[in-house]
């Protein structure tokens, strides 16, 4: 039998069950925020440490570059880590200076050929070596009112392969015949293991305002201020025009070469190629 009792009694029985439902169901809400707001905090701290690691290796200054092909590299704002890279590429002769490693299309990156890298930014790297005289170069250049770029640097093996296999496939587009388009690519793409940007001593560098990789890149005022003082800076033009015939490759008037001070200058003042410095001095 139903009361007024019974009524209210269950009345207040609901309106409890009701504010409990209530009290759980925030409960979970804020259960739910503070857990949001919690994996927010670790993933703002993870972001920040990766931030802090990036910040730590820019040491690099200066403008970044697009390539002709579009991808964008950097000699500046954006070094990076040194980190070791072994390059297996063949056989060659050693010799006792990392710095004078001839690599050509008769003698390949050594084996064993190791380099401690000091990478810029986009994914561009240099031998560490000679990173502050690459830096001090492009640094004095600015400085003179130019604006050079760096367009390629280290290569790895994998990164040659696909370059020589591509320039295979555009000269046999071009018509030229199976048996030749080999040694066709060969003439303005090394050979895997025979490229000087495997070593991570070779650089192409270029004029922003033209950046096209033609021999009229010779023109340029940033060409026209490496070419006569990449020298002081321990690197030199490493394919002239007049030495084709000694380097084996054309001429490239954008692919620089440290090799140091001593040896620069020397090459320099008598006009000489790698090759033909390494024979003097083998010969002397």
């Amino acid at each position: 039998m139903f009361t007024k009792e019974n009524v209210r009694s269950d009345s207040m029985s609901y309106r409890g069950n009701r504010k409990t439902r209530r009290r759980r169901r925030a409960r979970r809400i804020w259960i739910r925020l503070l857990l949001t707001n919690l994996l927010l905090l670790f993933a703002l701290a993870l972001a920040l440490r990766a931030g802090a690691v990036l910040s730590r290796g820019e040491t690099l200054k200066g403008e970044g570059a697009t390539e002709a092909n579009g991808t964008k590299e950097v000699d500046g704002r954006g070094g990076g880590t040194p980190g070791t890279v072994t390059s297996a590429a063949g056989k060659s002769k050693k010799t006792e200076q990392w710095n004078l490693i001839l690599v050509n299309p008769w003698n390949e990156v050594p084996e064993d050929y190791e380099v401690k890298l000091t990478r810029l930014k986009n994914g561009q790297a240099v031998d560490s070596r000679c990173y502050p005289m690459l830096q001090q170069m492009m640094d004095d250049c600015r400085a003179d009112g130019l604006n050079p770029y760096i367009c390629a640097s280290y290569r790895t093996m994998k990164k040659q392969k696909a370059l020589f296999a591509d320039k295979v496939r555009r000269v046999l587009l071009e018509g030229c015949p199976k048996d030749e388009a080999e040694d066709e690519a060969a003439k303005t793409v090394a050979r895997p293991g025979t490229s000087e940007h495997q070593l991570g001593l070779a650089l192409d560098i270029v004029d922003a305002d033209d950046p096209q990789l033609e021999t009229w890149q010779e023109d340029t005022p940033v060409q026209q201020w490496l070419m006569k003082n990449s020298w002081k800076y321990g690197f030199v033009l490493r394919y002239p025009p007049e030495k084709s015939s000694i380097t084996g490759i054309i001429y490239e008037p954008w692919h620089y070469r440290y090799v140091g001070r001593q040896a620069a200058e020397e090459m320099h003042n008598k006009g000489l190629c790698l090759e033909e410095y390494l024979k003097e001095r083998e010969e002397g």
